[in-house]
């Protein structure tokens, strides 16, 4: 990717816009993400059902957190109290690889653990059955008002037409 002009660590500089001190990584798979972010100097923990893709994190990055998960039930505690997070970040398409029909269900469980004025991001194509509208719906079921869009993880502008969405939702509570 570098190769060709591209960041390949285009959904960390993303996320780092937001200038978090603490970063969930919904959907880690082997943890290139998370470990990027730690790399530089962000607080992660990884979520993945997969637990083949969470031993690969674990071997690559032993001193951060990796949870094997089902992200539609999510609910990392502290005590009594769930952990939350500056940003919270669904990279990788992970809105498509969920058990169809829990959609909503994993963005409300991810928005659980957004700290009040922190923020979810999802990236995902749209030409696999999620649609915006569906998408900024169940944002805003779970307690988040949708700030923006963009059409890559480079930030380039959403259009209506396009096929990528990277959706920032906040929550103001």
């Amino acid at each position: 990717m570098a190769a060709a002009g591209h960041d390949p660590h285009g959904e960390v500089a993303f996320v780092q816009r937001f200038n978090p001190a603490t970063v969930l990584d919904a959907g880690c798979g082997t943890g290139r993400v998370a470990i990027e972010l730690a790399a530089r100097g962000v607080e992660v923990v990884g979520v993945d059902l997969d637990g083949s893709m969470i031993q690969r994190a674990r071997a690559k990055a032993p001193h951060l957190e990796w949870y094997q998960h089902d992200l539609s039930t999510l609910d990392l505690a502290e005590g009594a109290n769930r952990r939350q997070f500056d940003v919270v970040v669904m990279a990788g398409n992970i809105m498509l690889f969920v058990a169809s029909g829990t959609e909503a269900t994993v963005v409300r469980r991810c928005a659980d653990h957004v700290a009040p004025g922190g923020i979810l991001i999802s990236g995902f194509s749209l030409d696999r059955g999620v649609t915006v509208d569906q998408y900024e719906a169940w944002v805003t079921e779970a307690g988040l008002e949708a700030e923006g869009r963009a059409a890559t993880w480079d930030g380039d502008p959403f259009i209506a037409s396009g096929s990528y969405l990277v959706s920032v939702a906040r929550r103001v509570d």
